[in-house]
């Protein structure tokens, strides 16, 4: 899976997912709803041939861009403490 920066703004972001699995997608988005400080997360996925899924992340204080890469960290944390 690729990221690609669609729009930044001084509250917000929405990254493009090129050949995303929402195996890898959901839980992100969900533990960015567990933050306070995060006001809307959202999954984007209109048509899956014409335009490119994406999340978007605005905050009620704090930087979007940062509280993504902080939620993927923690994921990835966890996810290497398990084992089969």
């Amino acid at each position: 899976m690729e990221l690609k920066l669609i729009e930044e703004t001084e509250d917000s972001i929405k990254i493009g997912l090129i050949n995303a699995d929402t195996t890898l997608i959901m839980p992100i988005v969900e533990e960015l709803s567990t933050y306070k400080d995060v006001k809307v997360v959202r999954f984007i996925e209109e048509h899956p041939e014409l335009t490119m899924p994406a999340i978007y992340v605005k905050m009620y204080k704090g930087n979007a861009r940062d509280t993504v890469i902080k939620a993927a960290l923690s994921l990835s944390d966890y996810y290497s403490t398990i084992s089969q």
